[in-house]
């Protein structure tokens, strides 16, 4: 059988037992602990801890996961054994407290004995050492003497959620072929072929690793699509099946090459890798420095330096991408739907990467005949990351062909010096602040609500280097008060402006508002004296704020209208929001076409002459979850969050000031777009009375 022929038995024998099929979610999961889709139950969390309901009491599909990230990482074995691969294509079949244990194993059994037609003496069974049930139930349906085992057979998705024992069917491939039975020293041999997996979920495992019973049993199958067609094509590695076999042919035309026993791996790794690089991307991940974009980046990259072990130099994925469409498109539609934008990205990637490799190469080369003890020096392999942009794998992929190793040690020496200098360089009277330890921190909640401001205590004055117990009229000084109105510098949001007061008269022009830890500073000009354990009225200058609160909605707007525009994958990469303009960083693997920028500042605008309310909500994070609120990648929460909804369009976790109506934001005009970084494109904007 062909996969596209495994593909429709599996699914049409689900079908005929009553399983709703439904598509293949995306790699991109709604699950904050997985970089991936790592397997078909991924989209069924939800239903398995009782949060969701499920679209039916059973269902079955064909699932596209990647395994190169995180805990699920598969990357470094593809090409050098039979199996690994980071995309591969999960059949599951799923109940939601319908079927249990019994029905799944006799399900599981007629499909691979009775419909695709295995020799059940072929077959070997493993349970978990706990689960009784599941092997008298081999014993009843199929004769079979289970194999019990302990951390083999229990299975979850991550550290926390569903969880629970598992039965396996693993295909024996003959005495012919080395290796020992599930559980034995020598299980790695090859002979035997893990073929199916069927869980009984029947826990959820909290952080602490505690287990508590399911609101209901479920079912959570998976066999690889892979295995299964090696199995049938009998074929002991699954890179010589009907898809592969097609793919690889692809590359030896591109190449030139023909594929040979000293060459295999790298036929091996181009083939996966292209898999896994044009389906993320069809789903919307893009090539980048940080989370998944980074694994496909490196992904992809560690494809073009195998194309370049084949003697190609030319562009590799982006010509292979047709062929990848040919074999899966029928199955996975999105493929050509995407072609053009997929192409276009990759092709990029391997421009950007060519002229990286090439420059980088020449330090290295000239380094080549220095080293010695087959090692190259950390300074040297730092330079290339820090002037080139070599990853550290990347240097130790290109110098393991040679048998030549990387002084890691010293390399991440170099790395923290550099965060030391760039850290000192920055400081400036931080570390004074920091040395203020009996300093309390600064009550800021009126922060939200500037209209019922009150005297506050001066606490601290910073002058110059000193701290002091008063100051005089023409003095630069930072002031730290018991509590204050002022925002402070954060969340890429720029701080207020305002007075300090005495009696109505105005005592400091602050000029900027700075946060250290969580004590807030103002720092200005004292237009009369001011001394420690003073009472002073503190303004902020309304005007700044609500312009600022202006800019702060519309990024929220603008990061709305990219992902509509553009793509979901679209995120947020940084920002700066001030009263003069907009500063917007984020996720893309091109430059916008100028209909592109179009369509999203008319989108924004859009947004704005509807006037939408904005709500300005606290809840803790796990309402704010599930609401959907979208968060800063990298930023880390604490149990309670703000939450700032805009309409129906946008729905972010932000800590900084915002107004109550789209409307109030006026008008909003994109002055620039531009690459930053690689996979990293920045939008400047003005808004309110500016953009008009």
């Amino acid at each position: 059988m062909t996969y596209n022929e495994i593909r429709k038995v599996f699914l049409d024998y689900f079908e005929k037992h009553g399983h709703k099929i439904v598509p293949s979610a995306s790699l991109i999961p709604n699950d904050p602990t997985l970089l991936f889709t790592v397997a078909g139950m991924v989209q069924w969390k939800g239903v398995f801890q009782g949060t969701e309901t499920p679209i039916a009491p059973r269902v079955a599909n064909v699932q596209k996961c990647i395994r190169a990230g995180g805990k699920h990482n598969d990357l470094e074995d593809v090409g050098f054994d039979n199996r690994h691969h980071t995309f591969f294509e999960m059949m599951g079949n799923w109940s939601f407290g319908d079927y249990f244990k019994e029905e799944a194993i006799a399900m599981s059994w007629e499909l691979l004995t009775k419909v695709i037609g295995l020799d059940p003496n072929k077959i070997v069974v493993t349970t978990h050492i706990s689960d009784d049930e599941a092997t008298a139930i081999w014993k009843k349906i199929a004769g079979k003497e289970a194999i019990r085992l302990d951390k083999d057979n229990w299975w979850a998705a991550g550290e926390t959620g569903p969880c629970g024992p598992c039965t396996e069917m693993h295909y024996d491939f003959g005495p012919d072929v080395p290796g020992g039975l599930p559980g034995m020293p020598d299980e790695d041999g090859g002979r035997y072929v893990e073929v199916w997996n069927d869980v009984f979920m029947q826990y959820d495992r909290d952080a602490s690793g505690n287990l508590s019973p399911l609101p209901k049993h479920n079912i959570d199958t998976g066999a690889g699509l892979e295995r299964w067609a090696a199995v049938l094509q009998n074929k002991l590695d699954n890179y010589d099946t009907d898809l592969f076999v097609n793919l690889k042919r692809a590359v030896s035309d591109l190449t030139g090459v023909k594929e040979t026993d000293e060459n295999k791996p790298s036929f091996k790794i181009i083939t996966d890798h292209l898999r896994s690089v044009g389906f993320a991307i069809a789903d919307g991940v893009i090539p980048s420095n940080a989370d998944r974009g980074y694994v496909i980046r490196r992904i992809l990259r560690r494809a073009m330096r195998h194309g370049q072990i084949l003697g190609h130099r030319g562009a590799l994925l982006s010509e292979l991408y047709p062929a990848l469409i040919k074999e899966m498109g029928d199955a996975y539609p999105e493929l050509k739907h995407q072609e053009k934008r997929v192409v276009e990205i990759i092709r990029n990637e391997e421009n950007s990467f060519a002229d990286m490799l090439q420059n980088g190469m020449k330090l290295l080369e000239s380094e080549l005949p220095k080293i010695n003890n087959s090692m190259l020096p950390g300074d040297i392999a730092f330079k290339l990351f820090d002037t080139y942009g070599f990853p550290l794998d990347l240097t130790q992929m290109i110098l393991r062909d040679k048998n030549i190793s990387v002084d890691v040690d010293g390399f991440e020496k170099c790395m923290k010096e550099q965060k030391e200098r760039s850290r000192a360089d920055t400081r400036g009277t931080k570390l004074l602040w920091e040395s203020q330890t009996d300093l309390p921190d600064t009550i800021d909640s009126e922060k939200y609500d500037t209209k019922t401001s009150s005297s506050a205590k001066v606490l601290a004055i910073l002058r110059g280097e000193e701290f002091v117990k008063s100051a005089n009229t023409g003095d630069e000084v930072e002031i730290a008060l018991d509590h204050t109105p002022f925002y402070g510098t954060q969340g890429g949001q720029v701080g207020d402006m305002g007075v300090f007061k005495r009696n109505n008269d105005i005592v400091m022009n602050v000029a900027e508002t700075n946060r250290v830890g969580n004590v807030v500073i103002h720092k200005g000009t004292l237009v009369a004296p001011i001394s420690v354990n003073e009472e002073i009225m503190p303004e902020i200058n309304q005007n700044v704020r609500q312009q600022t609160a202006r800019a702060h909605t519309a990024t929220h707007l603008l990061q709305a209208a990219l992902r509509k525009v553009l793509n979901d994958d679209v995120e947020q990469r940084g920002s700066k929001v001030a009263p003069d303009s907009v500063r917007f960083d984020f996720s893309f693997g091109r430059a916008l076409t100028a209909e592109e920028k179009q369509a999203v500042e008319d989108l924004v605008n859009k947004w704005i002459n509807e006037d939408m309310p904005v709500s300005h909500e606290e809840m803790d994070i796990e309402s704010a979850k599930k609401r959907g609120a979208m968060a800063l990648f990298g930023e880390k929460y604490g149990d309670r969050v703000r939450v700032i909804t805009a309409g129906d369009v946008s729905c972010e976790l932000c800590g900084g000031t915002h107004i109550y109506h789209t409307g109030e934001i006026i008008k909003a005009r994109i002055n620039k777009e531009k690459s930053i970084s690689s996979g990293i494109r920045r939008i400047t904007m003005s808004v309110g009375a500016l953009a008009e």
